[in-house]
C-alpha cells in the first residue's frame, strides 16, 4: 500500500531546502529579479542545485546522482512552489533528468553533468506539451544536423544543452548552436524562448518518443507538487493576514462568510496534497497506475494553485492587487502552471482514456 505521510528524512530535506530559500529566495528578492534581463538566479540555482545536491536527488549512485527517488524531488518541488523561485528546477532537473534516465548509456554524460548541477539542459518541446499530446516542433534531421524551430521552451535561455525530439529519437544540441529568442511571458519567473536550429550538430541519445514521453510525464506529476506548495502558502499567506487586519474594530478573518472560503480551499489543498503525494510515489516506484495518478493530480492541482492564488489576491484586499505585494508572483506562477504540462481539460481527457470511460 503507498504510504502518502512524508518520511523523516523527506522532511529534513524540507527544512534544508526551505531555509536556503527563506534566506536566499525571499519575494522582495524575486520581485527584483523580475526587473533583471537574467533567465534564472544563478546564486540561487547554484544553492539549491549544487550545495544542497537537488538536482541529483532521482539520479542512481552508480550514475553520479544522489540516489534518492522522485518523492524526494516532490518535496523540493513543493518548496520552490513556495517560494515561487526563479530557477530551471522543473526543466533541467526534472524533465531533461527524466529523459536521460530513459535514455539509458547514450547520454550518461549528460545525465552525469545535470546531477551534479554542472550543467543545465531543457527539453525543447512548447511547455503546454500534455504526456500524452502532440510534441509540436517542426523539426527535421539533415545530415546528422537539427533544421526546424520549437516555440514556448520553459527556462531555454538557461540552458547548456538542449534535448530536441525529432524524427528517429531525441536529439542533444549545444544551446549555443540555436537562436534563442526571448518571449513575453505572463509568469516572468519561468521565462519561454523560441528555439530555432539551422543545421545544428546533434548527437541521437534515445530512439523514439518513448524519453520524451516519460519526461513529459515525470515533469506533469512534478509540477503537481509544485502547484500543491504554491497553493499551501497562499492559504497561510491568506490566514495570517486576515487575523491581523481589522475592519470595524474586529478581524477580517472573524467574519463567517471568509471563514467558508479558507476552509472550503483548505479541504481543496489537502485533497491537492494527496493527489500530489501519491503521483509522486507512483512515479517513484514504477507503479502502474502512474499515467492515472499523474492525470488526477494534474487535473486537481491546476484548479486549486489557481484559486488559492485567487483568493489570496482578492483576501488582501487593496493591497493584494498591487505590484509591490508578492499575490500576483503566485498568480502568475499558478495561471501559467495550470497550462503548461496540459490543461486539466487535457488530463482529464487523458483519465477518461485510461478507465475506459466513453465520451460523453
Amino acid at each position: 500500500m503507498t504510504n502518502l505521510l512524508y518520511s523523516e528524512i523527506e522532511e529534513d530535506l524540507r527544512g534544508g531546502v526551505r531555509r536556503v530559500l527563506d534566506d536566499r529566495c525571499p519575494w522582495t528578492g524575486v520581485l527584483a529579479g523580475l526587473e533583471k534581463d537574467e533567465p534564472y538566479d544563478a546564486d540561487l540555482w547554484r544553492a539549491v542545485a549544487v550545495q544542497l545536491g537537488c538536482a541529483g536527488l532521482p539520479v542512481p549512485d552508480e550514475r553520479g546522482g544522489a540516489g534518492a527517488s522522485w518523492r524526494e524531488t516532490a518535496v523540493v518541488m513543493e518548496e520552490l512552489g513556495r517560494a515561487v523561485a526563479p530557477v530551471p528546477f522543473l526543466s533541467s532537473a526534472v524533465l531533461a533528468t527524466a529523459a536521460l534516465l530513459a535514455a539509458g548509456d547514450a547520454g550518461a554524460d549528460l545525465l552525469a553533468g545535470l546531477a551534479a548541477g554542472e550543467r543545465i539542459a531543457v527539453v525543447a518541446v512548447p511547455f503546454s506539451t500534455a504526456p500524452k499530446g502532440p510534441l509540436g516542433t517542426s523539426v527535421r534531421v539533415e545530415d546528422g544536423a537539427l533544421t526546424g524551430t520549437v516555440t514556448g521552451v520553459a527556462d531555454g535561455a538557461a540552458a547548456d544543452v538542449l534535448l530536441v525530439p525529432a524524427p528517429g529519437g531525441l536529439y542533444a544540441v549545444d544551446a549555443a548552436d540555436a537562436r534563442r529568442t526571448p518571449v513575453t511571458s505572463l509568469d516572468m519567473t519561468r521565462r519561454l524562448c523560441d528555439v530555432a536550429l539551422a543545421k545544428a550538430p546533434a548527437r541521437r541519445v534515445a530512439e523514439g518518443e518513448d524519453a520524451v514521453r516519460a519526461a513529459l510525464t515525470a515533469g506533469a506529476a512534478m509540477l503537481a507538487s509544485e502547484q500543491l506548495g504554491l497553493a499551501e502558502r497562499c492559504l497561510e499567506s491568506t490566514v495570517e493576514y486576515l487575523k491581523t487586519r481589522y475592519q470595524f474594530g474586529r478581524p477580517v478573518g472573524s467574519y463567517q462568510g471568509l471563514k467558508h472560503r479558507l476552509a472550503d480551499l483548505w479541504t481543496s489543498v489537502a485533497q491537492a496534497r494527496a493527489v500530489a503525494r501519491y503521483a509522486a510515489s507512483c512515479l517513484a516506484s514504477g507503479d502502474p497506475d502512474t499515467d492515472v495518478a499523474v492525470a488526477i493530480a494534474q487535473a486537481h492541482c491546476s484548479a486549486v494553485a489557481v484559486k488559492a492564488a485567487e483568493e489570496c489576491v482578492q483576501m488582501h484586499g487593496g493591497i493584494g492587487f498591487t505590484w509591490e505585494h508578492p499575490a500576483h508572483l503566485y498568480l502568475k506562477r499558478a495561471k501559467s502552471s495550470a497550462i503548461a504540462l496540459g490543461t486539466p481539460d487535457r488530463h482529464r481527457a487523458a483519465l477518461a482514456g485510461l478507465v475506459d470511460l466513453p465520451p460523453a
